[in-house]
């Protein structure tokens, strides 16, 4: 039986990025705050019809972020959802450590 070699390259840290997805960044971020809304209402133990009305939407909204689906909302708009949950959201600008500033959900 012949050996398989499998080639792997390292992703950059941005799976939108190593797609070749225009506004990578942008995505990666709106990810990211979605994994935060996500992360609330598991703790807070909400059913996303709860969460729907604390962040003004309906619930397949919701089911919607939390799928993936968060193409037509802005990173302002999923920030304020963060708001409405009952989180500060804080935007910290500061020099870049690393040769490639850029954003990133902390």
């Amino acid at each position: 039986m012949a050996k398989r070699t499998l080639e792997i390259t390292e992703g950059s840290g941005n799976v939108f990025a190593d797609l070749g997805l225009p506004d990578a960044e942008e995505h990666a971020v709106k990810a990211g705050l979605a994994l935060k809304i996500q992360t609330v209402l598991t703790r807070r133990r909400l059913t996303q019809a709860a969460a729907a009305e604390l962040m003004g939407i309906d619930q397949p909204k919701v089911s919607a972020i939390l799928s993936g689906q968060f193409r037509g909302y802005s990173v302002e708009r999923l920030m304020r959802f963060l708001v409405a949950l009952g989180h500060d959201v804080e935007i910290v600008v500061k020099p870049s450590k690393s040769r490639a500033p850029g954003l990133r959900v902390a």
